[in-house]
């Protein structure tokens, strides 16, 4: 895989074969907060494993970089793949010029230490090229060891990545950068508010929801009458009586911020498309699958 050079975070980032000056605009905070999650999984050993990394509330502004790596148990996981999300594909790629030496999503594996720096990056100042929905960032695949006892659990938790703060610098970096650089060539940063994930080596949890249901047999028929917690549409989270990528986006704010965002009982049951009996980010993957036409069936 070809690596980057970091020059101001990842937000002005260059190629590690260009010749780049290593200086470091002043930051400015934005005074505006990215969550970024990952889900919680579960396989048994000897099993695939797969976990969604998910970036929500982005700012109007949008990010032209982030840079965040991640931490996991490598007695219990082996990482096979990273594969950028559908959030990534901005139609950078045809216009940066920086893109034909290295991808604008990039990341570095070190199986032994058990982690992942993560970037996606791009030189273009035109905003409308940089990252604006909430979504998918990437998804993280591999193996749970086989020796993994039953029960295990390896945390996904988001860290610095280990660098330093610019070329030259010398000084330790302690922070998830995320943000952009402003037309005065000054480093704007957003707040990062993280929420980590797992994978717990085991059957995957299912929660088993018993709906009782009365019926009252009367002489006039009522229609458009739904039952509380009664699947309505499957996959309209939102309740707005569509599905289309802002349901599979609002499950994710929920589980990113449930401080902010709620499910409604009918929404939460039409969520559940993986009929798991609980709402994760692998209902807001499937839902993006159906409107990607990957899946043909909610």
């Amino acid at each position: 895989m070809k690596t980057k050079k970091i020059v101001v975070g990842a937000i002005a980032a260059s190629m590690l074969s260009l010749s780049v000056c290593s200086f470091a605009p002043a930051a400015i905070a934005a005074g505006e907060t990215v969550q970024i999650s990952a889900s919680d999984e579960a396989a048994k050993a000897g099993e695939n494993f797969s976990v969604t990394v998910s970036l929500a509330d982005i700012p109007t502004t949008r990010i032209a970089g982030l840079d965040v790596a991640i931490k996991f148990d490598s007695s219990i996981l082996t990482v096979s793949s990273v594969k950028a999300g559908p959030i990534t594909e901005t139609g950078a790629d045809g216009k940066d010029a920086s893109a034909s030496s290295a991808p604008l999503f990039d990341y570095e594996l070190n199986a032994s230490e058990g982690t992942i720096n993560l970037m996606w990056t791009t030189l273009l100042e035109d905003s409308s090229y940089w990252i604006k929905d909430d979504g998918i960032f990437c998804t993280i695949s591999g193996t749970v060891n086989s020796g993994a006892a039953s029960g295990a659990v390896s945390k996904i938790e988001f860290v610095p990545a280990d660098r330093t703060t610019h070329s030259g610098s010398g000084d330790a970096n302690d922070q998830i950068s995320c943000g952009y650089i402003d037309n005065d060539n000054n480093q704007v940063e957003y707040t990062v508010k993280v929420k980590n994930g797992s994978v717990t080596v085991g059957d995957p949890v299912t929660t088993t929801t018993t709906t009782t249901t009365t019926t009252t047999t009367t002489t006039s028929t009522t229609s458009g009458v739904t039952p509380t917690g009664t699947a309505t549409l499957r996959g309209d989270a939102n309740c707005d009586t569509q599905v289309n990528m802002a349901d599979a986006v609002f499950i994710m704010q929920t589980i990113a911020n449930p401080d902010k965002y709620q499910l409604t009982a009918e929404g939460k049951a039409n969520a559940d498309v993986d009929d798991s009996g609980d709402v994760t980010n692998k209902d807001a993957l499937k839902i993006q699958q159906y409107k990607l036409g990957l899946v043909t069936v909610l």
